[in-house]
């Protein structure tokens, strides 16, 4: 009885340990934005194949924007969903991006092609972006209207394509 007694701690914190590195809680957090204004931290990352990306010059364009890593589980689990929201929605102008602050650029771009994912992986050595966007868990994912302003964000994996789509209707024009 002892042995099961003492697996079964072990499984448990196995998954605490998991869900604290990456916690589906789904309870809006708010970004370091400078006071009285909800715009969006700028920022100029690299694709892993080395171009350069700016928030800036995307404006005119609603942006989705997903903090994400490999060794993250609910990560993993919701990027179909976002490929699948990219390939919808990007011929109506919107960016998708996912922002990785801990893999290497050959183990991104390795695990985007094995897995056929077209939207924009970006670097954040160090993980500085993710600190201006006040990050603590992931996957957390901001969805950012054609003048910069943050309209949502979402802690935790999406759940289908369908909640992806209920956000991003807050950053298309009416």
């Amino acid at each position: 009885m002892n042995k099961v007694r003492k697996a079964i701690l072990i499984v448990i914190l196995a998954g605490t340990l998991l869900m604290a590195g990456c916690n589906s809680n789904s309870t809006p957090q708010v970004p370091e934005v400078p006071e009285g204004s909800n715009q969006a931290p700028d920022f100029q990352l690299q694709t892993p194949d080395g171009q350069d990306i700016s928030l800036s010059n995307l404006r005119g364009k609603p942006v989705l924007i997903n903090f994400w890593a490999t060794r993250c589980p609910p990560c993993i689990y919701e990027m179909p969903f976002l490929q699948q929201v990219y390939e919808e929605w990007s011929g109506k102008g919107l960016v998708v991006l996912a922002i990785n602050s801990e893999d290497s650029a050959s183990k991104i771009s390795e695990f985007m092609q094995s897995n056929n994912f077209s939207f924009t992986a970006l670097l954040d050595p160090g993980g500085s972006i993710a600190l201006k966007y006040g990050i603590r868990y992931i996957p957390t994912t901001f969805l950012i209207n054609k003048d910069g302003i943050i309209q949502g964000i979402k802690t935790g994996p999406f759940q289908s394509k369908e909640e992806i789509e209920a956000g991003i209707r807050t950053v298309f024009p009416s």
